[in-house]
């Protein structure tokens, strides 16, 4: 009773620490990926002059259209900060002693993590797609709504519509212009109208719907362009002189939505039901259109009421029987009779080309847009399970990397997020071209994630060193081939000093097992694969040799004499094993012989490894000679 109190009493203290953070690091998330959405839409905001309420709705939409994105990000950044802080304060080590396994300690995070997923599900499901739909109504809005005037200096400016307004100067408190020149165009070039003005105001009018022109002291040039002159460019033109002129100018500057009739089609604007019944009736509709299209083909060019199917055969065999030479019967023809029937041709093609190019259109944009909805759908339960999945990764990375903050957990997070995202992405667009099938478009990343998932969790639940950088890094030297040279250094306190008469008699020994070694084992030679990957032999030869030579090493290095330090250190370090098989154990072999690519990677490794053991020999062989043949000098005590 007292442990399911305690464990209680647990659950409840790691559920305060994550939901602590699950709601800063959720704003966060919202925060960034905000920004992210508000850059991309950059253009659409700029110059338009909106008001404060439109702005606010359009941040209001995106807020709650990544709710859905920013969930399982939060989720994956704050149960890693947990576990982390809880690793970092050996509260974890604490939790493991008194015998809770790393999976209870999950528990409550595990129910959190489910509700929110289904919470994250019922809001794409009900709440999102009315944001996404009154966010891409608002969007095709402000694309629509006509940019706020703004003039500048030294340039001709063409946001006016049929207008180029050029300014010398202008004065930003009054709003004043100074030396303006306009070209109007109504029609053409050849009716258009040309403003001098020593100075000159622009202002919108009170409904937004014209702007009025304000001129002073100018002059106006227009050319007479009429039909009594026959459209001709050089005609009369008109001049005027003013003091003051006003001119009125349409141009729309007000803001309202547009039209919600054209996002039919936008299956982001759906809920489940919504899609699944858009499905229905797309399907219905595309059949109705592909048997229209069947039936008119089979029409056009299978069945012609004049020519029957014998007819058909019987000018076939004519052909095959040499009977009808159509190059004769061309060359024979008039030349406008040749002309008549290439044109015809060609004209029946082209026709028929372009009847084909514009059903393959009307069939792809089907197909595309039917594609959209069935990626939609699935995308509701991506997002949902993305919840769980990172959570199962976030999770067991801070009871492994163990530390807290915002600092290396940051990192981690992003790595993360940024291969689901690229797998996900890049799935979803290769889908929705059609160049997959529909079902890898948000199956990808997550059959990607889950093994990692179940991987870390794995490990975590076996306290194994994941991230220990002295080990990865010997798996990489194991895995490249690269050893550490050797590093014999002189002992300043030496108990008991070389037997160099018998370390002279076991380096001798060596040399004459190296030799008949080296004549027993043709170490040039390529591998025999059989025996690599299936048959297995130890080559306990080579470790004995070993064993002896590195005994001789550690006993002469308690000698005072620095050239003694100096042969043993260009003794080489003997890999004894990776010369004769990939792996320890035989299963992996097997694999690596199956995977060609694999095995042939190790083959041709091993292989690197007898040659470079035939080396090492030679190498042994000389620095044992000179030892042997070298007299020892030992300084006086």
């Amino acid at each position: 009773m007292f442990m399911n109190l305690r464990i209680k009493k647990l659950d409840i203290f790691i559920a305060k620490q994550f939901g602590l953070l699950f709601v800063g690091t959720f704003f966060i998330c919202q925060f960034v990926l905000m920004m992210q959405f508000l850059w991309r839409s950059l253009n659409d905001l700029i110059g338009k002059g909106l008001s404060l309420e439109v702005i606010g709705q359009f941040f209001w939409y995106i807020a709650l259209m990544l709710v859905p994105q920013a969930l399982p990000l939060a989720i994956l950044l704050s149960s890693l900060i947990t576990f982390g802080n809880l690793g970092e304060s050996s509260e974890l080590t604490a939790i493991k002693a008194v015998g809770i396994s790393l999976m209870q300690s999950f528990r409550s995070l595990i129910v959190i993590t489910i509700g929110i997923m289904f919470a994250s599900f019922y809001f794409q499901n009900n709440i999102g797609p009315d944001a996404n739909m009154k966010m891409a109504q608002l969007l095709i809005s402000m694309r629509q709504k006509s940019p706020e005037l703004e003039i500048p200096e030294g340039i001709f400016y063409d946001g006016i519509p049929n207008c180029n307004i050029y300014v010398q100067k202008k004065n930003l408190k009054t709003g004043k212009l100074y030396g303006v020149m306009i070209y109007r165009m109504t029609q053409s070039y050849e009716d258009a109208a040309i403003i001098l003005a020593d100075s000159g105001m622009i202002q919108s009018t009170a409904e937004k719907k014209h702007l009025l022109l304000t001129l002073w002291s100018g002059e106006w040039f227009e050319n007479m362009q009429d039909d009594q002159f026959g459209g001709s460019a050089a005609v009369p033109y008109r001049r005027e002189t003013f003091i003051n002129k006003q001119i009125y100018i349409d141009f729309d500057n007000s803001f309202s939505l547009a039209d919600a009739t054209s996002l039919s089609n936008n299956a982001r604007g759906k809920s489940l039901s919504q899609i699944r019944v858009a499905i229905d009736s797309l399907n219905e509709n595309y059949d109705s259109v592909g048997r229209a299209f069947y039936e008119e083909a089979k029409r056009i060019y299978f069945v012609t009421p004049s020519i029957t199917k014998a007819d058909s055969v019987k000018e076939v065999r004519k052909g095959q029987r040499g009977t009808i030479d159509l190059e004769k019967m061309y060359a024979a023809m008039k030349p406008d009779q040749k002309q008549m029937i290439v044109s015809t041709a060609m004209g029946n093609v082209q026709r028929m080309t372009s009847d084909l190019e514009f059903k393959a259109m009307v069939t792809q944009d089907n197909e595309r847009v039917l594609r959209n909805h069935q990626l939609e759908a699935s995308n509701k339960f991506a997002l949902a399970l993305q919840c769980l999945i990172f959570f199962f990764i976030g999770a067991p990375l801070g009871a492994i990397i163990r530390k807290g903050g915002l600092g290396l957990p940051v990192i981690v997070s992003v790595l993360v997020f940024i291969v689901y995202y690229i797998l996900d992405n890049s799935s979803y667009q290769m889908a929705r071209s059609g160049s997959w099938n529909v079902w890898i478009g948000h199956t990808l990343a997550p059959m990607v994630l889950i093994p990692l998932a179940v991987f870390i969790t794995y490990k975590a639940c076996n306290d194994s060193m994941v991230f220990n950088a002295d080990g990865w890094i010997n798996f990489f030297h194991k895995a490249l081939g690269l050893r550490t040279k050797r590093s014999v250094q002189g002992k300043e306190v030496i108990i008991e000093p070389p037997h160099y008469e018998d370390d002279k008699a076991t380096l001798l020994r060596i040399n004459k097992e190296v030799i008949a070694y080296s004549r027993s084992h043709n170490l040039k030679s390529p591998p025999n694969v059989v025996k690599v990957f299936f048959k297995y032999q130890e080559d306990h030869e080579i470790e004995r040799i070993n064993e002896e030579l590195e005994a001789a090493i550690k006993d002469l290095s308690n000698t005072r004499d620095m050239q003694v330090l100096h042969y043993l250190n260009q003794y080489p370090v003997l890999a004894v094993k990776a010369h004769t098989r990939p792996f320890d154990r035989r299963w992996l072999n097997i694999m690596a012989a199956i995977i060609i690519p694999v095995g042939m990677f190790f083959y041709f490794r091993m292989w690197r490894f007898r040659l470079r053991l035939l080396r090492d020999l030679k190498v042994i062989r000389y620095t044992n000679t000179q030892l042997i043949n070298y007299k020892v000098k030992e300084p006086k005590a």
